[in-house]
């Protein structure tokens, strides 16, 4: 099973969902996806929840975390969200950047806009794991 580490700045927001989306869209035994942050909030962003429960997916008791390199050591993709600069690596992990933009998702129609932005890339990633 490979594991997916989806990361941003904050770990409440982009990182939180994609994990959650792929989690949802994936063989449960083929992978699986957990997010993390470098500098972790105190919680996860508001509009982030509701935008994931209005397609199903419930993030409400998920909490930021930091990501370390014994999280890596146990991953095969980090997928990583403007964090590069702070983000821990290895070179047995594949490393892949996602440009989606860090808008602290003021608006619930931001926080859609990077859900599905974030719902296509996802989906992308798991077929190109297949």
């Amino acid at each position: 099973m490979k594991t997916v580490i989806f990361a941003c700045i904050h770990n409440a927001g982009r990182s939180q969902m994609a994990a959650a989306l792929f989690n949802n869209l994936v063989d449960s035994k083929k992978a699986r996806a957990v997010s993390a942050g470098t500098h972790p909030a105190d919680q996860v962003h508001p509009n982030a929840i509701v935008v994931m429960k209005e397609i199903g997916v419930d993030i409400s008791n998920e909490k930021p975390k930091l990501i370390s390199i014994e999280m890596l050591q146990r991953a095969e993709i980090l997928v990583t969200m403007g964090c590069e600069e702070w983000c821990p690596s290895l070179p047995t992990v594949e490393h892949i950047k996602w440009d989606v933009t860090d808008t602290y998702m003021d608006s619930l129609e931001e926080a859609r806009r990077i859900r599905d932005q974030l719902k296509l890339l996802v989906q992308f990633l798991i077929n190109e794991l297949h």
